[in-house]
């Protein structure tokens, strides 16, 4: 009985350990915490109304995925980015992800396309829906997806890493001026081209896309941050 009581234990810590990243994302995403700012563990266990270890653990989780790193005896310091970091980002995605587009769209069975259909829609009704944790987590399964369909993995990896450094912080301002609505609909484009077999426009797109996403983050960055008790 003894270990099924600590089974149960380790669930319910590990529950409350994702429901801390995900309060913790959302304030990423909001803007709440700042990029460059070093926050306590015990402070941010106060904000949430749960104890430290959570915190700590939700913490090293974001550290893994390069939205923050450690600071020894003080805490987390929120990953701070800067405008050549992102133009650099861009530059390489674009490089990467351009031609795999095109030749995806060459290779790939229709039926291979169309089963990322639910996953482009959903991209566009989690910005429809203010949903902006949803939208970078859709977006991210639609685009790894799509580079999977090269059959390269280590591609894949390198543009999933690219994506971990250069997620956007501050949406809420973009989201409330409805500009997340757009470029969630460029998906949509994008593999209407390529399940048409029009790889030149796929790339063309593809090109575009990353171009607005760029501007997005140059937006998001301008936008006023908002609550930061």
């Amino acid at each position: 009985m003894g270990d099924l009581k600590q089974y149960g234990l380790v669930r319910a810590q590990e529950r409350l350990r994702d429901q801390v990243g995900h309060a913790l994302r959302a304030a990423l995403i909001a803007g709440e915490l700042r990029p460059g700012q070093v926050y306590s563990a015990p402070g941010l266990a106060s904000d949430l109304g749960v104890s430290a270890t959570p915190v700590r653990e939700a913490m090293l989780d974001l550290a893994r995925e390069g939205l923050v790193e450690p600071v020894r005896n003080k805490g987390f310091r929120i990953t701070e980015v800067s405008e050549r970091d992102l133009d650099q980002f861009t530059e390489l995605r674009t490089l990467i992800e351009v031609p795999t587009i095109g030749r995806v769209t060459r290779r790939a069975d229709r039926e291979q396309l169309e089963a990322l259909r639910p996953v482009a829609e959903e991209i566009v009704a989690c910005a429809r829906g203010h949903d902006l944790i949803g939208y970078l987590e859709a977006d991210r399964r639609f685009h790894l997806a799509l580079l999977a369909l090269s059959g390269n993995d280590r591609l894949v990896e390198t543009v999933g890493d690219l994506r971990k450094r250069s997620r956007l912080y501050g949406l809420t301002g973009l989201d409330e001026a409805g500009k997340l609505v757009s470029s969630a609909e460029e998906h949509l484009e994008l593999l209407d081209l390529m399940i048409a077999g029009d790889a030149p426009g796929a790339e063309a797109c593809m090109r575009r896309h990353l171009g607005h996403v760029r501007s997005l983050w140059a937006e998001g960055r301008d936008e006023p941050v908002g609550r930061r008790g």
